[in-house]
């Protein structure tokens, strides 16, 4: 299983860092071109300087899709850059009526081979069900996220006295297994894992906000670890943009070091 791959790439390495490809043109280092090959090239050198302290990539779509059919052919180009043994995501945020479904979960999962793709819930079952036919892949589906407008949905209270993520969280987790589905929880909302483990003890949580969001990664690792570690930490600006001159590759591997140095300390 694809959950069993990423378990084991945390446990050689105690690491549970995932490196955010969250490539703005606008944001390369001085002297790459501002194309979609200057993406391709600055993400090549991101990987292969990264790769031994991290188990995953996340690569955010709109960074690629804003590019049109060059952006396209630079994600499928970093895709396969990324070595087999690491967990791949595309950071897509998809989900609708079914057979527009069945179509994302084609994109993402056969015509771009991603091992995971996120996805959002609030059209209900049917609009995920397309994506966990599909075997041996995982998708990821927002829970709880850090941005501001969580309050609007999300920690909405609802009559039975839970918040509406509590209630998402249940139910996707009862459509499928823990092998298939993972969760998106903010790195910010860290006091809150503790209760979200309640609910979903045995799945892996994605969690983006630590680093450039302010997410601590001491808390989420003390309310979110489960016997299997159980997390996949996001960072991306901290890591890919740690220099902004020709040393971008060397200041990115030193980022990533410094995160997975600190992930070990915390599973000791």
């Amino acid at each position: 299983m694809i959950k069993d791959k990423l378990i084991q790439q945390i446990v050689a390495k105690q690491s549970y860092l995932c490196v955010g490809l969250d490539s703005d043109i606008e944001k390369l280092p001085a002297g790459m071109p501002k194309t979609a090959q200057g993406v391709t090239d600055f993400n090549k050198a991101i990987i292969d300087a990264t790769a031994a302290h991290c188990v995953s990539y996340k690569i955010n779509t709109a960074f690629y899709e804003s590019l049109g059919v060059k952006g396209w052919q630079a994600m499928e180009d970093t895709l396969a850059h990324i070595p087999s043994t690491h967990f791949t995501i595309a950071d897509a945020k998809r989900g609708d009526i079914g057979n527009t479904s069945a179509q994302y979960a084609k994109t993402f999962f056969e015509v771009l081979p991603f091992d995971a793709i996120t996805v959002a819930p609030y059209m209900g079952k049917d609009s995920i069900e397309p994506f966990l036919a599909f075997s041996n892949k995982c998708t990821i589906v927002l829970g709880l996220t850090s941005n501001l407008g969580s309050q609007n949905f999300e920690q909405q209270k609802l009559e039975s006295g839970q918040f509406l993520y509590e209630s998402v969280l249940e139910q996707v987790a009862s459509w499928g297994t823990a092998d298939q589905i993972m969760f998106v929880v903010g790195a910010t909302k860290a006091k809150e894992f503790e209760s979200i483990r309640k609910i979903i003890p045995a799945h892996f949580i994605l969690v983006p906000g630590v680093g450039a969001q302010g997410g601590s990664l001491a808390e989420v690792t003390k309310y979110g670890k489960n016997k299997e570690v159980g997390l996949l930490v996001n960072a991306s600006r901290a890591i890919i943009f740690a220099s902004n001159g020709n040393d971008f590759a060397q200041k990115a591997a030193i980022a990533a070091q410094d995160y997975a140095q600190e992930m070990k300390a915390l599973l000791i």
